[in-house]
C-alpha cells in the first residue's frame, strides 16, 4: 500500500483504497443462500428435476424413501419408493442447493376410477385388509352415496368407511327413529241352514249335518212318545204340537274387528344396526339325534323391528325391516306330547332415504283369508224353489292388513340445562273410593287426616 504526505497530511492512493474495499464489496456482491425448495410426487412414479448449473454430485439422505440419478449434465431423474420425506443435496460449479421430497402415498386403482368417475370431486381412498376408508369433500348426497357403493362392490370382506364431507351436513351421528305399526284385521261369517223333524206316527228327519240336528230318545218312550234330544237349537227354532213337525234355521251374520297399536322409539348409532322387540317367546322342543334328548328353544313373535341409518349430510338412508308375527294355533303341529303353534309371519324388508322429520309408510301388508263349506241333500236340493230349503252354507271371511309408518330424526344428547322438567301431578295418583274416613265428617280418609284440598 503506497501513502504519501502532502502539505502535512497523509494522502491514500486508489489502489490502495480498492485493496481496502475488496473483501468488503466481495461479500456485499455475493448472492443469497437460495431457500430450500419442495419437490411432490407419488410413490411408484418419477419426475425429472432440472438444474440452471452442471451437476457434479448429488446426496440423497434415505434412498428407501426416494431416490435419485443423474441422467443429463443438468437434469435429475427421481424416482419415489414409499411415503415420507427426505432430503435431497446437489452441487455443482460453484453452487449448491438442497430440495425436500415429498413423496405420497400411491394413488390406488379404486380412487383413480372414483375420480375418472366423479370429476372435480375432492376424493381420497385409504385401504387396508379390513376396512375401505373414503375422505374428503363432495358436492352432493348422491355422489357420496354412489361412491360409497363402487368401494363396497371392489370388495366383499372389508367394511367401508364413509367420511366424506357434504355442503350442509348435520354433526350429529345418532338417529332416532319413530315407528308406529298399526293392524286392522276384520273377519266375517255367514251361515244359513235349515233342519226338518217330525214325530208324529213317522219319525223323520232331514238334515245337511253340516249344523247340528235334533235326536231321536226312544229308550224311555211310553206308548206313542217320542223324545226328542237337542245339543243345538240353532238360532231360530218351530214346532208344531198340532202336526208334530218342526224346524230349526241357523241363521247367522257376525263381524268383528280387531286393531292393535305399537310405537317403538329407537335410537342407533350411525351405520350400527338397532332392534326392537314388543311380544313374547315360545318354548320349541328339539329332539337331538343321537341321545334323543328333548332341549327347550325358544322363538321370538309380536311385532319387530330392525333397522341400520346411514347419515349422508342431510340425507338419512335406512336399511329397515319390520315384522309381525302371531301364534297360529289352527296350524301347529303335536311333537311328544307338546303342541307346538305355528307362526303367521308378515315382513317386509327396504331400503329408503329421508331428510331429517321425514315419513314414509309401508302399506299393503294384506292377507285375506276365505272359507266357503256347502252342503246339500242329494236330489232334494235341486227341486226348484224348495231346494233352497235343503241345502246349508257356511262362509268365512277374515282379512288382515298392516301398515307401518317410520320417521327418523338426527338427535343429540341434552346439556344439563336443557333438560326438561319432569311431570308431576297436583293430587295422588288413586283415588280412594267411598274410603270409611271420607264417610265422617271432615272427611278423615284411611289415616283420619283432612282430605285433599281441605284445612
Amino acid at each position: 500500500m503506497i501513502q504519501r504526505t502532502l502539505f502535512g497530511r497523509r494522502v491514500v492512493s486508489v489502489a490502495a483504497l480498492a485493496s481496502l474495499l475488496a473483501p468488503a464489496l466481495g461479500a456485499a456482491q455475493q448472492p443469497p443462500e437460495p431457500a430450500i425448495q419442495k419437490v411432490e410426487l407419488t410413490a411408484g412414479r418419477s419426475t425429472v428435476l432440472p438444474s440452471d448449473f452442471d451437476i457434479t454430485r448429488i446426496a440423497v439422505t434415505n434412498p428407501a424413501v426416494a431416490d435419485a440419478v443423474v441422467v443429463q449434465p443438468r437434469e435429475i431423474l427421481i424416482d419415489g419408493k414409499a411415503p415420507g420425506t427426505v432430503s435431497l443435496i446437489v452441487w455443482g460449479s460453484g453452487n449448491r442447493r438442497q430440495y425436500d421430497l415429498v413423496v405420497a402415498p400411491p394413488v390406488s386403482t379404486l380412487e383413480q376410477r372414483l375420480q375418472a368417475l366423479f370429476p372435480g370431486e375432492d376424493i381420497h381412498v385409504s385401504a387396508n385388509d379390513e376396512a375401505i376408508i373414503l375422505s374428503g369433500r363432495v358436492s352432493s348426497n348422491s355422489v357420496s352415496l354412489r361412491a360409497a357403493e363402487i368401494a363396497a362392490a371392489t370388495s366383499s370382506k372389508a367394511r367401508v368407511v364413509n367420511l366424506f364431507q357434504l355442503p350442509g351436513g348435520s354433526d350429529s351421528q345418532q338417529v332416532m327413529l319413530q315407528v308406529r305399526f298399526a293392524e286392522v284385521s276384520r273377519t266375517a261369517l255367514r251361515e244359513l241352514g235349515v233342519n226338518f223333524f217330525g214325530t208324529g206316527d213317522v219319525l223323520g228327519r232331514v238334515t245337511t249335518q253340516q249344523f247340528a240336528a235334533p235326536n231321536f230318545d226312544t229308550s224311555g218312550a211310553q206308548g206313542n212318545t217320542t223324545k226328542l234330544t237337542f245339543s243345538d237349537f240353532l238360532n231360530l227354532f218351530l214346532f208344531s204340537k198340532k202336526y208334530d213337525v218342526g224346524m230349526a234355521i241357523r241363521a247367522l251374520q257376525n263381524r268383528g274387528l280387531l286393531q292393535s297399536l305399537a310405537e317403538p322409539n329407537l335410537i342407533a348409532y350411525n351405520g350400527q344396526e338397532a332392534s326392537f322387540l314388543a311380544g313374547g317367546e315360545i318354548p320349541v322342543p328339539i329332539v337331538q339325534g343321537v341321545t334323543n334328548a328333548v332341549t327347550i328353544e325358544y322363538k321370538e313373535f309380536g311385532v319387530r323391528l330392525n333397522f341400520t341409518p346411514t347419515i349422508a349430510g342431510d340425507m338419512i338412508r335406512l336399511k329397515v325391516r319390520p315384522e309381525v308375527s302371531t301364534l297360529d294355533f289352527p296350524n301347529g303341529i303335536t311333537l311328544s306330547g307338546f303342541h307346538i303353534p305355528a307362526l303367521s309371519v308378515r315382513r317386509a324388508e327396504t331400503d329408503v332415504e329421508l331428510r331429517d322429520g321425514q315419513s314414509f309408510a309401508i302399506a299393503g301388508l294384506l292377507n285375506n283369508l276365505s272359507q266357503d263349506s256347502l252342503s246339500e241333500v242329494p236330489g232334494l236340493a235341486r227341486l226348484p224353489i224348495i231346494g233352497y230349503l235343503f241345502r246349508s252354507k257356511s262362509v268365512s271371511t277374515e282379512r288382515n292388513e298392516l301398515m307401518v309408518l317410520i320417521t327418523p330424526r338426527l338427535v343429540r344428547p341434552l346439556d344439563p340445562d336443557e333438560v326438561p322438567p319432569l311431570p308431576t301431578m297436583d293430587r295422588r295418583f288413586f283415588r280412594s273410593f267411598g274410603d270409611i274416613g271420607e264417610q265422617l265428617q271432615g272427611g278423615g280418609g284411611l289415616a283420619d287426616a283432612p282430605a285433599d284440598g281441605s284445612n
